[in-house]
Parts: C-alpha cells; sequence; structure tokens
C-alpha cells in the first residue's frame, strides 16, 4: 500500500512513524531541500513542491496510491492540493481513503458551549474560513469521485517538543488569563491514533472531532506543568495587557468546549491522553 503525504509537517510524520509498518511505500511532499533531507529515513520518497519535477513524479505516485493525508493548509486562493492534483487524485483507480486535517476554529465561538461532530460550522477568523471551504472542496472530491474522504478538526496540537515544559524551561512561558476561556488540546500520538482508526474504517464524507475531553483554562494547564516540574509558576498576565502577536490573540476570540462522541462510537478510538493532567505525567511527552 502506497501513502502518499502532502505536506509532512509536525503530525504527519507521528502518522508515518505509526504506520509505517503497515505500507511498503510513503511519499512525502515538502517546500524545501533542506527539509526533504532531514526527512529522508521517514519516507521513501520526498517530492519538493511546488516544483515541476516533483510534482510529476507526484502524479506518478498517486496513480498507485492507496491512501493520502493531506496537511497542506489552504489560503485564501483555495486549497493549493486541490489546485494542482485533484484531477489526479480523482482519478486515482486504487485510492480508498483521503484524510484531510482540518481545526475546530471552524466551529467559531461558541461561548464556552459544548458542541460536537454534529454542530454546523460557524468561521469567525479568516484563516478558519478558508478551511470551512477547503473542507467542503475535499467532501465535494470525494463525492465527484466516489472516494472516501474523511475530515478531522482538530485542537491544538502537542507533544514531544510542543508543550509548556520546554516554554517554562525556556524561560518563554506566561500564563495569559482570559476569565471564562478555555481550550481543549489533543495529543499528536492520538491523533496518529485517530487516523490510524479511520484508515481501517473508512466512510465516505466522515467528520471527526480530534480533541481530549478535557477543556481548560491555558494557565492551568501551565501552573500544572511548572508545579510538576518544580519550576516557578509564571505571573498571570491580564489578557487585555498581553503583549501577543494577532494570530495568537485570534485564538482568545473563540471559546468552546469540544466533545468527540464519534471517535469511541464510530472509530472505536481511547485516547492515551485524555488531559492535560495525563500528558503531563511521566511518558506523557511533557504536553
Amino acid at each position: 500500500m502506497t501513502l502518499v503525504v502532502f505536506g509532512l509537517g509536525y503530525t504527519a510524520q507521528a502518522f508515518c512513524r505509526r504506520v509505517r509498518d503497515r505500507h511498503p511505500r510513503i511519499v512525502g511532499t515538502v517546500r524545501s531541500p533542506a527539509r526533504a533531507a532531514s526527512l529522508s529515513g521517514l519516507a521513501d520518497a520526498v517530492r519538493l513542491c511546488p516544483d515541476p519535477e516533483g510534482e510529476r513524479a507526484l502524479e506518478a505516485d498517486l496513480a498507485d496510491a492507496e491512501a493520502v493525508l493531506v496537511s497542506v493548509p489552504p489560503g485564501p486562493a483555495g486549497d493549493p492540493v486541490l489546485a494542482r492534483f485533484a484531477d489526479a487524485i480523482a482519478g486515482a483507480p486504487r485510492l480508498r481513503w483521503i484524510g484531510y486535517l482540518s481545526t475546530i476554529g471552524v466551529y467559531g465561538d461558541r461561548g464556552g458551549a459544548w458542541i460536537d461532530e454534529a454542530t454546523p460550522p460557524a468561521p469567525v477568523s479568516a484563516r478558519s474560513r478558508e478551511r470551512a471551504a477547503a473542507e467542503e472542496a475535499w467532501l465535494a472530491l470525494g463525492r465527484r469521485a466516489d472516494k472516501a474522504v474523511a475530515v478531522f478538526r482538530l485542537a491544538g496540537i502537542y507533544g514531544p517538543g510542543r508543550g509548556p515544559f520546554a516554554k517554562l524551561r525556556a524561560g518563554t512561558a506566561r500564563r495569559v488569563v482570559k476569565p471564562g476561556q478555555v481550550f481543549n488540546r489533543i495529543h499528536v500520538e492520538d491523533i496518529a491514533t485517530i487516523l490510524e482508526a479511520s484508515l481501517d474504517r473508512p466512510r465516505a464524507g466522515a467528520i471527526y472531532n480530534g480533541a481530549d475531553g478535557e477543556p481548560a483554562p491555558p494557565e492551568d494547564v501551565l501552573a500544572f506543568a511548572a508545579a510538576l516540574a518544580g519550576l516557578p509558576v509564571p505571573p498571570a498576565v491580564p489578557f487585555a495587557e498581553a503583549d501577543m502577536t494577532p494570530m495568537a490573540r485570534s485564538f482568545y476570540g473563540e471559546n468552546k468546549r469540544v466533545a468527540c462522541p464519534l471517535l469511541a462510537t464510530e472509530l472505536g478510538v481511547t485516547l492515551r491522553y485524555p488531559g492535560y493532567r495525563e500528558s503531563q505525567r511521566p511518558g506523557g511527552d511533557g504536553g
């Protein structure tokens, strides 16, 4: 089985490591030669995109592919993978599963209320509107080409090298406090588990939320990590006074609690890290 991965980023790499033994051939894409060289041990072939030679090779890879994972974000002009490879993907004769990585941002702001996969999207930010449009474009391709496309709406991703411990040790952690604000999170290994379960149970048009079961104020997560690490708890900074990038500040403009009932009922997945406390215990990779 050939697996083609558009965008060999943090999450896609975890998925490739998880399914390495079951895929005789993994092909991934990156945007720079240096990045390609660093990932040569993870994939059997790493294609440069955009690059004419790499893109021509990808068309041949897709003709042999049985699974495709897309982790490339869309932009104002739409989804770049669809723009270049829609026909090759639609015509791939062996393709039985397409996974598209999206974000819970497509649900918009819910004032802290609970939402699940049945909640209709209501994106607020431009990035989330682009994601929602890309989701529908991929689902439309699936309907048109009779391919099983599954969309995965993911919460904030963390794991080895990405989490509060690293920020605490580097001295860059800040406890930004906005009363009533909560976030869900998802460990990268749990995402890989979800994707593998979907790969084993393809369902056309499926939409799955990927989030832990403990939406929490971000300052609580950071304080818990500091206590475990024996490091000082960073002082609280009111949200209105925090020095943040526009992108970081935009995340605080959306407040919701995310439930993921289909992970258990349809995919049979039990998260290894169902909350931030489990993720920060020994073996939790520092959440």
